[in-house]
């Protein structure tokens, strides 16, 4: 039961109760990235199990010189939009081979967390002083939509990557592409990061590191609800439990409950419940074959041209035309 001022929620704290009421429980992964969520993912990205940043770094720094030729064809420069920029650890390969070849481009980081986007501008302005940026602090699509101050090429790149597009559901991945197709215009482009399906325990061991930070970047998110809504979560009470299923390519994450116990939320003045062994749904990260993802985005209308991946065939990033 929602409460009466429901009305009144804003959109952390209404997903927040909503999802802790229903049954099956579950968390948004969106709300992962406050800043101390950022902080250790950007800590998860340099585990030696987290081999999805690996790969596509991999991918840019190999196939930077492709990607410059396909993006840049008509050479008349273009906006290079990174929506969930982060720390820019792989795009900066791009810029910076961008930047030396002198190719007209303005780069636009797009992030909702202001301290990762602040950060990450700060750096790229001490690395790449000459580059054209303009970073948002915004959701992707209020930015997409018109609420930022567009450079002066027409042509628009955008990256959605680090396999992002995993954490749909495949209802959510079409509204997703179609909504980013509709904000675009004809001729441009949207780069996809995706992780390949392949052995299951190379899957599972990236979300189970052995250091624990990928169980702490879980708990963040009750420490998150905790700051933000006045909740009493006590993180000792749950456990991260990780599952990987080749048949359906799902990586989910739980964090479940030992014991039966009840949380109050200060904030909303509202308590919620869990029973012993009762399992909380952080995030699903799906793992996807080339023959899917092409057949995902065909259906709302974008053309896939090309695909890279890395040496081992990990991960994937494809070009698609709008």
């Amino acid at each position: 039961m929602q409460t009466s001022t429901s009305l009144a929620l804003s959109e952390f704290e209404h997903d927040v109760l909503n999802g802790l009421q229903k049954n099956p429980k579950s968390l948004s992964s969106k709300y992962f990235y406050d800043d101390e969520g950022s902080r250790l993912f950007q800590r998860i990205m340099h585990l030696p199990e987290y081999y999805l940043t690996r790969s596509e770094l991999e991918i840019f720094t190999k196939h930077k010189e492709a990607m410059l030729s396909l993006f840049n064809s008509e050479q008349e420069g273009f906006e290079l939009i990174e929506l969930g920029a982060g720390d820019g650890l792989k795009t900066k390969v791009l810029l910076s081979h961008f930047s030396e070849r002198n190719v007209p481009f303005t780069y636009i980081p797009i992030d909702i967390s202001e301290k990762a986007l602040d950060e990450l501008t700060a750096n790229l302005s001490r690395e790449i002083p000459d580059m054209a940026m303009q970073p948002v602090n915004d959701d992707y699509f209020k930015a997409l939509n018109g609420q930022m101050t567009y450079s002066q090429y027409t042509k628009r790149i955008v990256f959605f990557l680090g396999s992002n597009i995993g954490n749909f559901s495949e209802e959510r991945s079409l509204q997703f592409l179609n909504q980013l197709k509709n904000c675009l215009n004809p001729g441009d482009m949207i780069m996809i990061g995706f992780d390949l399906q392949k052995n299951p325990f190379t899957i599972l061991s990236a979300y189970n590191d052995t250091q624990g930070i990928t169980r702490d970047f879980n708990m963040n998110l009750l420490d998150r609800i905790n700051r933000e809504l006045g909740a009493d979560f006590r993180t000792d009470r749950f456990v991260h439990y990780p599952i990987y299923d080749p048949a359906t390519g799902e990586a989910r994450s739980y964090l479940v409950s030992l014991l039966k116990q009840q949380v109050y939320l200060e904030k909303l003045d509202e308590w919620v419940y869990f029973e012993e062994g009762e399992a909380l749904h952080t995030e699903t990260s799906r793992k996807y074959t080339l023959s899917q993802m092409k057949q995902l985005c065909t259906q709302v209308g974008l053309k896939p041209i090309h695909y890279f991946t890395d040496s081992k065939h990990y991960f994937a990033d494809m070009l698609l035309k709008v």
